[in-house]
């Protein structure tokens, strides 16, 4: 089988719509590349040539066309830094942006768009408090919107600025101007609203550039905003679920004495995944999460006509970006017969463009079936099924469970699930109790507490395969990232009877020690769904896999990245120690050379190896006994 990746993904379009930037994945670390367009189609490219290894993990046009700003984590770290180069493509000179004070290390520094021609980003130092700044591509000049722990800059634009607060779970938004700072909707705890863009103020919208490259000014009909707001007010438009079940799209004015808001679109039953408006104000493209799939809808926003469906080219999509016209919507479209790869859409034809010069590769599967598991407690949960191609026989089976715990598992490109299954493995990918997507009472349900109920989920998958798939009880294993490696571990050590072998990937062996270690804004957030590290100390220690490391009986491979900071690397190191000494059968794989995302090209290769000989091992072990 072609073990061989190649994936485009992460497209900004430029405001004019004559080229875009995106990411490519194609050997190393990730990388940003700019291409040119004539019409619809790509021609010339370059890629954008940066001082610094590690993968380039977003990229971002300016409003006015001529910068573009990478956000890089050197050595595939979890600590990020800025680096600007202009659009011109023979000028090679990148510059770092974000800056740190001589007596301190360097912090994480976040892109988070543009505000006009200065960057918007968050730099968050080893306190973990973050500011939230503005700063000059051209000299590193630097403005401080807000600072404060897990503060998160959402958008800026003249003046104004969207700051998401709270931890998670428990998220909202809040407007800044100046000194003034306004809460956008009514208290209501465990809901969560977390994106956001200024639309508008009192004065009239400039932008920097329309469709030919021109200057131009958009102004709009006075709209009555309640009694003494003819002026002073903002517009944004916000994705939330305050005041209902599933994320929506909201529309919110502030003024000086008050403020306002409407649903503007919903899908009832369903969260809205990602939105983004052109800088016109005519178009909004949404994406919603209709049990793991995309569906995207355009929104004529002058009179608020909502689209039927567009009909996408992959199961998945995500990373919208717009012109400044609304002429071009383009994004990332997957599924697991499509790798990663951009598309364009004319939002009003509704007619698609793939424009990869070298186009997305790699193995491929066929899509998995949608599948129902009833938890203990009558909980709905589901999950996505793939299964061995004919002929393969099968020779077992490996859930897989995806991190957060917010998270979610959608029937999209997956490099590691087609050489298992080529093995004969089936994997079964669940959203347990926690996952995203499904709206906010099943967020909640493994709060604290209910995590134990989380545990049993994974437990409940097991049953499921068995009864309902035929697979063989003694040849069933566990994988997981990040929490759901975590999840792996306490799954393993909750009901080590079930299970034939294990793979915890950046997971948590031990909750404590995890905040103590863990990144301070990391562990300050998470107090809502985990517990306090004091407060609920006892909770902590009754859920942690490492605690209860004498009952787990499968053989377990433990990976992690050297430089991961999320999830430090003695996570794992912990629990491999301590089933060495009580002789159970465990490895550990450290890539030193990465970190909690394992990006590099070549150690996600040696990982597909190593999962799928651990599992054959650890199956033919069992059918022989």
């Amino acid at each position: 089988m072609r073990r061989q990746v190649r994936a485009n993904y992460g497209a900004s379009l430029s405001p004019d719509a004559t080229a875009f930037a995106h990411l490519v994945d194609d050997g190393g670390f990730p990388r940003a590349v700019q291409r040119f367009l004539r019409g619809w189609r790509a021609s010339s490219s370059r890629d954008v040539e940066l001082p610094v290894e590690g993968p380039v993990t977003r990229v971002m046009h300016s409003a006015d066309g001529h910068w573009l700003a990478c956000q890089v984590a050197p050595d595939g770290s979890d600590r990020f830094q800025i680096w600007v180069v202009t659009t011109d493509p023979d000028d090679r000179d990148a510059r770092r942006i974000d800056s740190w004070p001589q007596d301190q290390p360097d912090g994480s520094a976040e892109l988070i768009g543009w505000d006009g021609t200065q960057v918007a980003a968050i730099l968050t130092g080893q306190d973990g408090v973050g500011s939230s700044c503005l700063i000059d591509p051209a000299d590193g000049a630097t403005i401080v919107l807000d600072r404060r722990t897990a503060g998160r800059l959402v958008d800026a634009w003249a003046g104004a600025a969207l700051v998401r607060v709270g931890p998670r779970g428990y998220r909202d938004l809040i407007m800044l101007r100046g000194l003034t700072e306004t809460a956008l909707l009514p208290y209501d705890p465990g809901s969560t609203t977390d994106m956001g863009y200024i639309l508008d103020d009192h004065g009239p919208r400039r932008l920097r550039s329309g469709p030919m490259g021109e200057s131009f000014t958009l102004y709009y009909p006075a709209k009555d905003y309640g009694p003494n707001s003819t002026e002073g007010y903002v517009r944004a438009l916000i994705r939330s679920d305050n005041g209902g079940t599933h994320a929506r799209l909201i529309e919110v004015t502030t003024t000086a004495e008050a403020v306002s808001y409407h649903v503007v679109a919903e899908k009832p039953g369903f969260d809205l995944d990602e939105f983004v408006v052109s800088d016109d104000l005519s178009t909004v493209a949404l994406l919603w999460n209709v049990n793991g799939c995309s569906e995207l809808q355009i929104l004529e926003y002058a009179d608020n006509t909502l689209s039927e469906p567009i009909a996408l080219p992959g199961l998945v999509a995500t990373e919208l970006s717009i012109s400044a016209g609304g002429s071009m919507v383009a994004m990332t479209v997957e599924s697991p017969s499509l790798p990663p790869t951009v598309e364009l859409v004319d939002p009003r034809s509704r007619e698609w463009q793939r424009v990869d010069r070298e186009p997305s590769e790699g193995p491929l599967t066929a899509d998995p079936t949608l599948e129902v598991v009833i938890a203990r407690d009558g909980l709905k949960l589901t999950g996505w099924l793939y299964r061995p191609p004919a002929p393969v026989e099968p020779v077992g089976a490996m859930i897989f469970l995806h991190g957060g715990p917010e998270g979610q598992s959608r029937p999209g490109y997956n490099e590691y699930y087609p050489a298992l299954l080529a093995a004969g493995i089936t994997v079964f990918t669940p959203n347990v109790r926690g996952s995203g997507g499904f709206g906010r009472a099943f967020m909640h349900a493994d709060d604290k507490e209910l995590r134990f109920a989380a545990i049993d989920d994974v437990a409940q998958c097991v049953r499921y395969l068995v009864e309902h798939e035929a697979v063989p009880a003694d040849r069933i294993a566990c994988c997981g990232w990040s929490y759901g490696g975590y999840l792996t571990q306490a799954a393993l050590t909750f009901h080590p009877e079930l299970f034939a072998a294990g793979i915890s990937i950046c997971g948590m062996s031990d909750l404590n020690t995890w905040y103590r270690n863990t990144e301070p804004w990391i562990a300050t957030a998470a107090y809502p769904k985990y517990g306090h590290p004091i407060g609920d100390r006892d909770l902590l220690e009754r859920l942690s896999p490492l605690l209860r490391a004498s009952a787990l009986t499968a053989p377990l491979l433990l990976v992690h990245g050297g430089n991961d900071t999320n999830v430090p690397p003695t996570e794992s190191q912990q629990m491999f120690e301590a089933l060495r000494a009580l002789d159970r059968t465990v490895e550990l794989l450290v890539f030193d050379d990465d970190g909690h995302e394992i990006v590099k090209r070549e150690n996600r290769a040696a990982l597909v190896n190593a999962m799928t000989t651990w599992l054959l091992k650890a199956f033919s072990e069992t059918s022989v006994s």
